[in-house]
């Protein structure tokens, strides 16, 4: 069955960095799309980033754009977000999101647990 299983999280002080990490398995990691998305408390479900099947080309949301940078490596079926310049406002619960296809189109069929960011003094 199809597992996506988050690491990376916990409290970074603004300004800092994080590296999140999402680990794929139960299907052909190569051929889908992946995004990232996050959940504030009390807010509803916030998308973040997304990459294409083989890396070539990435999305951001406005908000994570010049700070955050989303990556893969298909040969150990991992999704990694690195987190820099890291703002109280991005304090939540991040989730890996599998798309349907090969290309982020926010078509999602499976979600991860999720791993928590903090960004607080």
């Amino acid at each position: 069955q199809v597992q996506l299983v988050e690491s990376g999280g916990g409290l970074a002080q603004p300004g800092g960095s994080l590296r999140l990490s999402c680990a794929a398995s139960g299907f052909t990691f190569s051929s889908y799309a992946m995004s990232w998305a996050r959940q504030a408390p009390g807010k509803g479900l916030e998308w973040v980033s997304g990459i294409a099947s083989d890396g070539g080309d990435t999305y951001y949301a406005d908000s994570v754009k010049g700070r955050f940078t989303m990556s893969r490596d298909n040969a150990k079926n991992t999704l990694y977000l690195q987190m820099n310049s890291l703002k109280p406002e991005d304090t939540a619960l991040y989730l890996c999101v599998k798309e349907r296809g090969a290309y982020a189109a926010g078509n999602y069929d499976y979600w991860g647990q999720g791993t928590q960011v903090t960004v607080s003094w």
